[in-house]
């Protein structure tokens, strides 16, 4: 055990991406508590508002999102009254940007410090050339994550389920506009878990087995990693798969 958290002592941070409503704040909660890491999640809400020196509320509204709640409100009235007085269209970011580049410098900030799981924020493309970060994708089924949502925040089921479809879409325009990047690209990841097979814990304890893995590899020079690593040549030409011959 000793020997298992000095080799996972050399990793930085975990990054934890989530659908809505799959248990994925609950899995990174766990898992710090189970590592002994710290969780950055409202934190660096906190953080980037005390950087802008804005209100919590103001950097709540701005979190994972393209634009702000009073922007989007403007845009819909501008679609419902389109003779609204406005001078100009608002650029789709510029309300975002400084919340963004604040944001990039609490999740630098974090890892510099190192042993922290960090929620969301758009870390797991932000971090991706770093080998000493560990990537989860956390998923479930839509029906799942519907009842998960009823449970935890009380809402009636249509709610419930445009409340995930809303969260979801508002992260991945985040990730597609900061990151040119989709959050259900697999690659990504270094682990994806479906919480619609495993439960919370299980989780939990597959991801702790893979950042160990991945941990014990840092040192291994990048151009030996890779599926082919350790494996021998075929011993002749690749066949397709053929099931056997039926004998009559």
């Amino acid at each position: 055990m000793a020997d298992e958290s000095n080799t996972i002592a050399a990793m930085r941070a975990i990054t934890v991406s989530r659908e809505y409503g799959s248990g994925g704040g609950e899995i990174a909660m766990r898992l710090a508590k189970r590592l002994a890491w710290q969780l950055i999640d409202h934190e660096v809400v906190v953080r980037v508002a005390r950087k802008l020196r804005v209100s919590e509320q103001e950097a709540v509204e701005h979190d994972e999102r393209v634009e702000s709640l009073a922007i989007r409100l403007l845009k819909s009235l501008r679609v419902v009254q389109p003779t609204m007085p406005v001078a100009v269209e608002i650029p789709l970011t510029t309300d975002s940007r400084p919340f963004y580049k604040a944001r990039c410098q609490v999740i630098e900030g974090a890892v510099a410090t190192g042993h922290v799981v960090i929620v969301g924020r758009g870390a797991q493309a932000h971090l991706a050339e770093r080998h000493d970060v560990f990537h989860l994708r956390v998923v479930a089924p839509l029906d799942l994550r519907i009842a998960y949502v009823m449970s935890r925040e009380g809402l009636e089921r249509a709610a419930a389920r445009e409340r995930i479809l809303e969260k979801d879409q508002e992260r991945c325009r985040y990730l597609q506009t900061f990151y040119q990047r989709h959050p259900n690209d697999p690659h990504l990841y270094d682990l994806v878990v479906n919480t619609g097979v495993l439960d919370l814990e299980s989780a939990v304890d597959v991801s702790c087995l893979a950042l160990e893995r991945k941990a014990r590899r840092l040192s291994t020079p990048i151009q030996d990693l890779g599926p082919a690593s350790g494996l021998a040549r075929y011993p002749g030409p690749p066949e397709d798969f053929r099931p056997p011959q039926r004998v009559t």
